[in-house]
């Protein structure tokens, strides 16, 4: 069996899946910042170039829906990533107020770059997983990302 790591604070004992589960996400994005750093990007801008790469041409608006990020966070990220020369903004044909997402040919040449950084950074996170915990560990996040984002049903007491 790996290294649990360091002792579980005792204030966590009541959340342990929670505490591995932010332990991870801290881990996991600390990796992928130092790699998007080289690339001279910020984390999150990743995630929107996707979403252009398989969508150019998008309403800010529907961008904003495919990432799950604020507004606000989305909307510093963008005008990053145009001051950087990655996209332009213009006004949406049907509305004025409404923008539309482009990429430049300096967004869209980080295509191959941005895959091959997010290649590597799978096989860091599975190297040591089979496909069958692979899988399963996906299928469980989903569970788990469900469960703490329905707002629906009310936290047990």
């Amino acid at each position: 069996m790996n290294d649990p790591g360091p002792p579980l604070p005792s204030s966590a004992r009541e959340g342990r899946l929670s505490h591995a589960v932010f332990q991870l996400a801290r881990a996991h994005r600390s990796r992928a910042a130092a790699m998007l750093r080289a690339m001279d990007l910020h984390p999150g801008q990743e995630l929107l170039l996707m979403r252009l790469f398989d969508k150019d041409g998008q309403p800010q608006s529907e961008l904003l829906g495919s990432v799950g990020l604020d507004h606000s966070t989305v909307s510093k990220s963008l005008r990053r990533m145009r001051d950087a020369g990655l996209l332009t903004r213009e006004p949406a044909a049907h509305d004025r107020r409404a923008a539309v997402i482009w990429l430049t040919e300096k967004g869209r040449a980080l295509r191959e770059p941005l895959t091959a950084m997010w290649r590597t950074l799978e096989e860091a996170s599975v190297r040591d997983l089979s496909p069958e915990e692979v899988d399963a560990f996906i299928d469980i996040a989903h569970r788990i990302e469900g469960a703490v984002g329905d707002r629906d049903r009310p936290p047990p007491p």
